[in-house]
This record gives structure tokens, C-alpha cells and sequence, in this order.
């Protein structure tokens, strides 16, 4: 199960993909892993989520910063 932190980000880095209209291959090629770690990341039912490297490599993919993804309050 995912903590409310990891599921924050998961879910931000998702709706910005689908927002540049990337899919879930797209992503996966760009970070240059497999679809089927970004479809564990992105679901419910994996403990897999993103580490701090992962997020500076898809604040460079999405062009945005890192902070990006972070809540502005701790949760």
C-alpha cells in the first residue's frame, strides 16, 4: 500500500502526463524503463512508487520543476 505522500505525487506526475498527452509507453521510453514499472507506479494495487532520481528525470521529460510535484503542506 502507498502513503498518502507517494500517492500525491503519483497522482501529480499522472495528470501532468496525460495533460502533455503522454502515455504511459511514452514515459516509460523517456525515463528508459519498462511500461510495465510506470503502470505498477500508477496503480493501486503495487507498493512501486517514484524515488527522488525519478522525479528530477520527469521534472526534465514534463518541463517543470520538481517541486512540481510536491504538496505546498506537509500531509
Amino acid at each position: 500500500m502507498k502513503n498518502k505522500i507517494d500517492q500525491f505525487v503519483i497522482s501529480k506526475v499522472r495528470e501532468m502526463r496525460i495533460e502533455k498527452q503522454l502515455s504511459q509507453m511514452d514515459l516509460a521510453n523517456e525515463l528508459g524503463m519498462s511500461v510495465g514499472f510506470i503502470g505498477k507506479i500508477e496503480s493501486e494495487k503495487y507498493p512501486s512508487h517514484y524515488n527522488i532520481k525519478h522525479l528530477n528525470e520527469l521534472a526534465k521529460i514534463l518541463k517543470c520543476s520538481p517541486q512540481d510535484f510536491l504538496p505546498k503542506k506537509p500531509l
